[in-house]
């Protein structure tokens, strides 16, 4: 479909969603959330598509909420507005996705950036939760996802004061997986990407999972959801075909099955 607000393409096994409003940084306003939901599930659904990389320009990757939409908003506008369900099924994705983030990443571009699954950052990049310099606090789970990447006591400094993290801070605190120079960020985040496409599919999505379990349970919990995707995986015809591939020194096919 047509979108106005965001470009798609897809490469091989990897589909690239690109935020496209520059003119105001790539403001996340109500519109392109909804089209960004709607890519990312249209890539989820596809069976040829095994990640999917989002990014944004290189002046921003999305520097935060379009506050325009809501200026004059009441608290009963806002949950009227049913604003947050697009963040929901951005969640609910189970296609790996990966994060090529340059430039700012603020507030809702930062919860974005974090609801992805790995951030690949350049740079130039910034990341912070600003929201409290508006008489407001992070919403879009800036307090629950930062908190969890880089522990109480930084992101606690991060959203009482606004201030922001470069990407060399960002990525020794843990919270992007590596820094590279900007004119090659989106170019590692593909070559991540058809890495992970090139593995089993449906272990990847068990894999990624399990790994957002040990962030919604108990360590007992986690492991008995980890010990029920490891023995499906059991029933895959990838899972055979990967041990045989290895024991015949030969490359895999997988087929998703």
């Amino acid at each position: 479909m047509a979108y106005e607000h965001i470009r798609v393409a897809t490469e091989d096994a990897v589909g690239i969603v690109t935020l496209n409003r520059p003119q105001v940084l790539n403001a996340l306003n109500q519109a392109l959330m909804n089209e960004l939901a709607t890519a990312l599930e249209e890539f989820d659904r596809a069976e040829g598509v095994r990640c999917i990389v989002l990014t944004g320009g290189d002046r921003a990757f999305a520097a935060g909420a379009d506050v325009r939409e809501f200026a004059d908003a009441t608290s009963v506008d806002m949950v009227r507005s049913y604003r947050f369900q697009q963040w929901d099924r951005i969640r609910r994705v189970g296609t790996p996705i990966i994060a090529a983030v340059s430039g700012y990443a603020l507030g809702g571009g930062c919860e974005l950036a974090m609801a992805c699954d790995i951030i690949i950052a350049s740079e130039t990049a910034r990341f912070g939760q600003p929201e409290i310099r508006l008489g407001l606090m992070p919403g879009a789970g800036g307090t629950q996802r930062l908190t969890r990447a880089i522990g109480k006591s930084r992101a606690m400094e991060l959203i009482l004061t606004g201030r922001t993290l470069t990407a060399q801070d960002a990525c020794a605190l843990g919270l992007v997986a590596r820094v590279v120079p900007v004119e090659v960020c989106l170019d590692e985040a593909r070559r991540l990407a058809r890495e992970i496409a090139a593995q089993p599919p449906v272990a990847v999505r068990l894999a990624k999972e399990a790994v957002l379990q040990a962030f919604e349970t108990t360590l007992s919990g986690g492991l008995e959801f980890e010990r029920t995707c490891f023995h499906l995986l059991f029933g895959s015809e990838d899972k055979r075909e990967g041990i045989h591939a290895f024991l015949e020194k030969r490359p895999p096919n997988f087929t998703g099955r």
